[in-house]
């Protein structure tokens, strides 16, 4: 990483903040959800998700601007590059700059079997940023990713045959590990942020790994988002409403399926199931793997279970197929989870549950 601009930090001069481009979103997003109630008399239920990059860093001032004394700054130190530790230098730096409290976790994140050393860390770094906040009292971790970091997470999502969860793309808000995180931003232009940094000689870092081409997601912001903005700038706003409106789908989903899951049972008995629509099958099954095995069944994994389903009419009928992380089997009359417990880099042991393990969500 290399910083930019490379003056250091400093507080801004009194008011300097007052027209920074993301305020009125971070106060009108503020306004919308509040401080869970445990948080409201922490002296820091604030905290940021600070990187040192360009938009984490336009949050902290922000936030800072907005909520003078009750801002804390969180880094994660992934140990994945040589430069982590200049990464948590510059954040010491900034922070002691601007009176912030920092506080910084290490992790090694170690893939899974079957799992990208950087979705490994994407976990390890929200279970260190839950660990964080619940360790000083934050009340909201709050994310920068902006509109230009939604556009792609749709569009990443449209080139792998994505649904309406992956089609809603980021949440404004989520709950993880216990703890509330939030993105106030993604309707944000994140080239304004940074243009206004540059304004107020304000530091941040580059990370080169943005720079590889290996990776979709650098493909589609380097050389795709671009030209998609040339010719159509209002991307911006209308790709961030296309995500909110799958959203609103997707909910109305979930609310379907968790009143058929409780008519059909948990488990799910295989005769009631059979009584719904397909369509009603599928989304009852898509939430019963998700909200009660944490797995997800691809379309063909799902086709295939719904072709099973169907054609289970006699008591010697047997299912049993490899879905998500585990497989779906017939216990009786109902459908039944063998999970796959998997330890990084290694085998796992496995365990059913049917009728008689049945959990509620979660």
């Amino acid at each position: 990483m290399a910083q930019a601009p490379p003056a250091g930090a400093s507080e801004p001069p009194p008011g300097a903040l007052l027209d920074f481009p993301g305020l009125p979103s971070l106060r009108a997003w503020a306004q919308r959800h509040g401080l869970p109630a445990h948080a409201r008399a922490a002296p820091q239920p604030w905290a940021v998700a600070y990187s040192g990059g360009a938009d984490s860093t336009a949050l902290l001032l922000a936030a800072h601007a907005l909520w003078p004394g009750r801002v804390q700054a969180l880094h994660i130190h992934h140990g994945l590059q040589p430069a982590a530790d200049g990464f948590v230098a510059h954040a010491e730096r900034f922070c002691a700059a601007l009176g912030l409290p920092l506080h910084i976790e290490r992790v090694q994140a170690q893939p899974a079997r079957g799992q990208s050393p950087e979705e490994a860390a994407r976990k390890a770094r929200y279970a260190a940023l839950a660990r964080l906040a619940q360790a000083h009292g934050a009340g909201w971790v709050l994310l920068a990713q902006q509109a230009q970091d939604q556009i792609e997470t749709l569009l990443l999502a449209l080139t792998r045959g994505a649904g309406l969860p992956g089609l809603a793309a980021m949440p404004e808000a989520m709950q993880r590990h216990g703890v509330c995180f939030g993105r106030p931003w993604l309707l944000e232009d994140g080239a304004a942020l940074r243009q206004r940094l540059q304004q107020l000689g304000q530091p941040y870092l580059h990370d080169p790994s943005n720079l590889d081409l290996r990776y979709t997601r650098n493909r589609i912001r380097s050389q795709l988002l671009p030209v998609l903005l040339e010719h159509f700038p209002a991307s911006l706003h209308t790709f961030a409403r296309s995500a909110a409106q799958a959203a609103q789908a997707q909910r109305l989903l979930t609310e379907l399926a968790a009143l058929d899951l409780q008519a059909v049972g948990n488990p799910p008995a295989i005769a009631a199931l059979q009584a719904l629509s397909p369509d009603r099958q599928a989304n009852l099954l898509r939430h019963w793997l998700r909200s009660q095995h944490g797995t997800q069944a691809s379309a063909a994994q799902l086709q295939q279970l719904l072709h099973q389903v169907a054609a289970c009419r006699t008591r010697g009928h047997r299912i049993e197929l490899k879905v998500g992380q585990g497989r779906v089997l017939r216990c009786g009359a109902y459908l039944g989870f063998l999970a796959c417990a998997v330890q990084p880099g290694k085998g796992g042991a496995s365990s059913v549950r049917g009728p008689s393990s049945a959990q509620q969500p979660h």
